[in-house]
């Protein structure tokens, strides 16, 4: 706790994965457990071979999410179908909790629309990744009003890293969500870097989630490396907007153990010696150490777990690769609703200039 600025805090597990006191009842549930591990680690290893696709050339950049499991698992265990997701680019973990196949993840880093075209009905009304930095945050609000309009109990929820809460558009979805009273739940990965700029020196405030009390609703933090704490307070956020009590925002402490993209060294800015020590209080070690004294983890378990996550992710990547190219003029067909004259026309100069090309390539043909 955060005695002058009531902030609260939330941790329910050291890093040796120990209980620090009395854990909420949920957490008997042993089957949630150990599926939360399960798809944490499948996230880490689909994590790792989209980093070795986009080394390979294979997709272009990509953002890891290596260290920041935790938290899109907690969330995408805890939204319903009906729910609303709105993401960042950091979201491979909440996103595979909603049904999005991995191969349409792979699609999306590709640069193929059909990436964001997903099959699951529970993430059909999802958003697609965001990368503008905190403009999801607003999106959020705008299908927040809808749900509130319409009636019912659906929430819209909506993520961003800590530099996104610096942006003016992130302030603008709080201050909107306050005063209007919306269903919808900020979740702030605090991984501890906004690219290279550290988050000491980025805000001047002593937690992020105390903006939220700026705009009228409550603001907490929780150990983003503590499944069991993040599952918790994000629970109770949805359950109050739920039942019509409006927004709150759950700040996740973590760390971003790997570059913030493929794009970026973050040797460059950052020491080794801190990398070792965020290292310690990574979340997979941390729950499986807590599943395995209580007897609900061991080591064949674990062999089985990763030879059945390589196959999963094996054959994403063979269905990636299967897809085939989309065809060219789907650089221009997702970009408005309503087409403009101007892009209609560009459209057409695009597809005939494709079928000249064709059609000079088999001519080009027959003739040899």
């Amino acid at each position: 706790m955060h005695d002058k600025l009531a902030i609260p805090y939330t941790r329910y597990l050291a890093p040796d994965g120990r209980p620090l006191g009395d854990l909420p009842a949920w957490a008997d549930d042993a089957e949630l457990l150990v599926r939360l591990y399960r798809q944490m680690v499948l996230t880490r290893l689909f994590d790792q071979k989209a980093v070795a696709l986009q080394r390979t050339g294979r997709i272009g950049t990509y953002a890891p999410t290596l260290g920041q499991e935790a938290i899109g698992v907690a969330v995408g265990a805890l939204l319903r179908p009906e729910d609303v997701l709105v993401p960042y680019y950091r979201d491979t973990a909440v996103q595979l909790m909603r049904g999005v196949r991995m191969e349409e993840i792979l699609l999306y880093w590709g640069g193929d629309e059909r990436g964001s075209a997903y099959v699951d009905p529970a993430a059909a009304e999802d958003f697609p990744i965001c990368v503008p930095i905190a403009t999801q945050a607003l999106h959020a609000c705008g299908v927040a009003s809808a749900l509130k309009i319409r009636g019912g109990h659906r929430v819209a929820l909506t993520t961003c890293g800590d530099g996104a809460t610096s942006k003016g558009d992130f302030l603008e979805a709080l201050n909107v969500a306050g005063a209007w009273q919306l269903p919808v739940v900020f979740v702030v990965n605090n991984n501890q870097w906004a690219i290279s700029v550290p988050r000491r020196i980025q805000c001047g405030a002593p937690t992020l989630a105390q903006k939220a009390v700026g705009a009228g609703f409550p603001g907490e933090q929780v150990d983003g490396n503590d499944v069991l704490a993040v599952y918790d307070r994000v629970r109770a956020a949805l359950e109050r907007a739920r039942q019509g009590k409006g927004p709150m925002l759950v700040e996740c402490i973590s760390y971003r153990l790997g570059d913030h993209t493929t794009a970026d060294d973050a040797t460059r800015y950052r020491s080794a010696e801190e990398v070792k020590q965020a290292w310690q209080e990574e979340p997979l070690k941390r729950l499986q150490s807590f599943l395995a004294a209580r007897g609900l983890w061991d080591e064949r378990r674990e062999q089985q777990l990763l030879a059945d996550c390589q196959a999963q992710v094996q054959q994403a990547v063979e269905a990636f690769e299967a897809a085939g190219q989309q065809p060219v003029e789907a650089i221009l067909d997702y970009v408005y609703a309503r087409w403009p004259v101007a892009l209609a026309e560009q459209r057409e100069m695009l597809l005939e200039r494709v079928a000249r090309r064709e059609a000079s390539l088999q001519g080009g043909a027959s003739h040899e």
